[in-house]
């Protein structure tokens, strides 16, 4: 029982390194070349790895690209227990949020500029696979939180989840335009902060 379940953790790792590895592959084409050259034969001409193995671990190119979510820095679960008060709310939420600019100053402009686009379905919220999107983990959030009567928000949890999307969006671009060179983390703070104050 011992040997199958250390071979499949060696199975697993095995997986993993190669997702990783087309995924690296994605991520330098999306840098170096832009959205329009990220085809599966370059990505998989990139990786050195087959068609057949690329399918195997991603339904699409846009499954892949929703791989990167994957990577983001874990978020302390204890930040987002249940709050005591409507202002303990909102800063875990705006916190889901710094988290993600930190992740997307990591991967850097020239990935987030071209991994931003109307093209890239993974974006899509009414396909989007279930990974740990921070949209997901803010909308289970806030649904536990009115659910226990901590906030009573005027608008619906779809309506207040679409809000922040386009609001989180709105910063990711706003720092690509200019190059990397604004402050990515003050205005996504300043702007979901003058949003969930109105809110709740």
């Amino acid at each position: 029982m011992n040997q199958e379940t250390q071979e499949l953790s060696k199975q697993q790792l095995k997986s993993k390194e190669t997702k990783d590895k087309i995924f690296r592959a994605a991520k330098h084409i999306l840098q170096k070349k832009g959205y329009e050259q990220l085809s599966i034969k370059n990505i998989c001409e990139e990786a050195g790895v087959s068609n057949g193995s690329f399918y195997h671990h991603f339904k699409t190119k846009d499954d892949l690209l929703s791989y990167y979510i994957e990577e983001q820095p874990s978020i302390n679960p204890d930040l987002l227990d249940m709050p005591a008060n409507a202002s303990e709310a909102k800063q875990a939420i705006i916190y889901v949020y710094l988290n993600y600019v930190h992740y997307c100053q990591e991967l850097g402009v020239e990935f987030m500029s071209n991994y931003y686009t109307p093209k890239n379905q993974s974006l899509n919220p009414l396909i989007r696979t279930e990974r740990p999107y921070p949209i997901i983990t803010v909308s289970n959030y806030l649904k536990k939180v009115i659910d226990a009567h901590i906030i009573r928000p005027s608008l619906s949890l779809e309506e207040i989840t679409t809000d922040i999307r386009m609001i989180v969006i709105g910063n990711v671009f706003e720092w690509c335009l200019k190059s990397g060179d604004a402050d990515f983390e003050g205005n996504m703070r300043r702007s979901l902060e003058v949003y969930l104050d109105g809110l709740f």
